[in-house]
């Protein structure tokens, strides 16, 4: 992957030295890293690393213990419109009466500006971005009926809606069989290029997205590394995050990391 940081400009992102505790647990713990305008970076790690908890601190869900944070140039504050956020996903009721675009429009609603608008220039919105997504064939089904992946497909469209600088994404991929999650991979890479966004895709498993991501931040025992996956899927990165020997094995062109709970 050719896009990489751009170091000429200011970074979307950057952490210097961030510690984080909840309760008496220090989820991250010293963690520094800047990400930069069109990079698409999976961030990566065993259960209960970090993983969200990054996403909240950069949303000003959280505050650091210590250190500095900087997204767009400020201090994370709730409700930035320049940030897209799309949670993980539980698939919805079947009963559920909501039509797919009514979920998008959760996007306009939420940051107190969309019932003001004129229904026409509202729905231009929507549409637009269920168009992004390839979601318009299902914009009127009830949601409820929609498939695993569809839902997904909303969520995002619904974070793209403020025309975001920076997309974080909580584990977009969950549940979703190889074809569907292979599809979900090319339309966040699209969007990622096609719109010069940041974005930060928190992930169990990089071999799918090797082949788009520009960087990767992985997350162990409260450290971070980040770089290409060459540079930081290796048994000497993931050794000294872990604290204790971990092999990674390259084969058939996939990763297997051994020794670790992933």
């Amino acid at each position: 992957m050719d896009v990489m940081k751009d170091t000429s400009r200011a970074p979307v992102v950057a952490l210097d030295r961030v510690s984080v505790r909840l309760g008496e647990r220090m989820i991250l713990e010293n963690l520094s890293f800047q990400v930069y305008q069109g990079e698409m970076i999976p961030v990566l790690g065993p259960n209960g690393a970090g993983k969200s908890t990054l996403l909240k601190l950069l949303l000003g869900l959280l505050k650091p213990l210590s250190g500095s944070v900087q997204v767009l140039g400020g201090a994370p504050r709730l409700g930035n419109r320049d940030i897209g956020y799309a949670p993980q996903h539980r698939v919805l009721e079947t009963d559920l009466a909501l039509r797919a675009r009514d979920v998008v429009g959760f996007g306009l609603d939420g940051h107190r500006w969309g019932p003001g608008w004129p229904s026409r220039k509202r729905r231009a919105l929507i549409d637009q971005a269920l168009h992004e997504v390839d979601a318009l064939a299902f914009a009127d089904a009830p949601v409820g009926h929609l498939s695993g992946g569809e839902q997904q497909r909303l969520l995002i469209a619904q974070a793209l809606l403020s025309r975001p600088r920076l997309l974080l994404l909580d584990e977009p991929f969950a549940s979703l069989d190889i074809t569907h999650e292979q599809e979900m991979i090319t339309l966040i890479e699209r969007i990622c290029r096609t719109r010069k966004v940041a974005v930060l895709l928190v992930s169990h498993d990089i071999n799918p997205l090797l082949r788009v991501a520009d960087r990767v931040l992985y997350i162990a025992h409260g450290h971070g590394a980040i770089g290409t996956p060459d540079e930081v899927i290796t048994s000497a990165t993931l050794s000294r995050l872990y604290g204790s020997p971990v092999e990674v094995v390259s084969a058939l062109g996939r990763l297997f990391v051994v020794g670790v709970d992933t």
